[in-house]
């Protein structure tokens, strides 16, 4: 059944409330990779509750991601999960993410728009607590055969090249059981894990999660170019333009400008193949 735009745009918000503790937050960050080394002062920021901060990436998990859950079962929206492909995410913060909390989020369709052969639908998550609001996260969805529909082109994500070499060019491996992990986040597709399912939707074996990549990406930013401080972290966009398998190494190449890093991700094994592209941390 086509996507109703105008249906799914004008649907009451949904919400719901989330909570989460330093479990949910350590295991997120051993899910990117976090605690190598185990005793490294910079890594127990990630993994020792009595040192703890979170990464803000943790908002596409917390609450196992019932954002974008809300948004695909919205009014107006009914799309074959076999068409649909993640095609980018961006998470604006108001202010650091606590360790531990119980906030109210409230998903919507934000917007759908037609790209001819596909829509694409903007499905938005507010989060906030009593302190007030905590992230505005928007996942851009990719629905195939969906578009044509005479709407809206929506507005260009695709960023000019940087210029020059990059200030820095770092590795970061991925473990072989990293997707294993990972999933305990909240995303139990089998695409993840197991390798029939892989097999049928045309991958020799299990994916990593787009959104791991992401948040190993936002760690390796935060690290070597914000001093560690996940506060300094005001903004954070990525378009996903490829997969990542486990057990390969991820090539994350970084720009400076004022306010910004901009980054592009390969997968180094594999000729570095795009996986991550038009990414953007805003800082302060």
């Amino acid at each position: 059944m086509p996507i109703d735009a105008a249906k799914a745009v004008a649907a009451e918000p949904r919400s719901a409330e989330i909570t989460w503790d330093h479990k949910d937050v350590q295991l997120y960050h051993l899910g990117l990779g976090a605690g190598r080394p185990a005793t490294d002062p910079a890594e127990l920021r990630y993994t020792l509750e009595s040192r703890l901060h979170v990464l803000p990436s943790f908002a596409t998990v917390a609450g196992a991601g019932m954002g974008m859950m809300g948004g695909l079962s919205a009014p107006g929206i009914e799309v074959d999960l076999a068409a649909v492909l993640h095609g980018g995410q961006t998470i604006t913060l108001h202010r650091p993410i606590p360790v531990g909390g119980r906030a109210m989020t409230t998903s919507k369709v934000a917007a759908v728009y037609d790209k001819g052969k596909a829509a694409i639908l903007v499905l938005r998550s507010e989060a906030a607590d009593d302190e007030g609001p905590l992230w505005t996260s928007d996942a851009q969805i990719f629905v195939r055969g969906e578009g044509g529909f005479g709407g809206d082109r929506g507005p260009s994500t695709r960023l000019p090249a940087p210029e020059g070499d990059p200030d820095l060019e770092i590795e970061r491996p991925v473990r072989e059981d990293q997707a294993l992990l990972y999933r305990l986040s909240g995303d139990w597709n089998p695409l993840h894990a197991d390798p029939e399912f892989a097999k049928l939707a045309g991958f020799d074996k299990p994916i990593l999660h787009g959104l791991c990549t992401y948040g190993m990406t936002l760690k390796a930013v935060v690290d070597t170019q914000l001093d560690g401080d996940v506060s300094r972290v005001r903004g954070y966009g990525t378009r996903f333009v490829g997969v990542v398998f486990p057990g390969e190494t991820l090539r994350i190449r970084m720009w400076r400008t004022e306010g910004r890093v901009q980054a592009t991700v390969t997968a180094v094994e594999r000729d570095d193949a795009p996986v991550l592209a038009d990414t953007v941390v805003e800082h302060v």
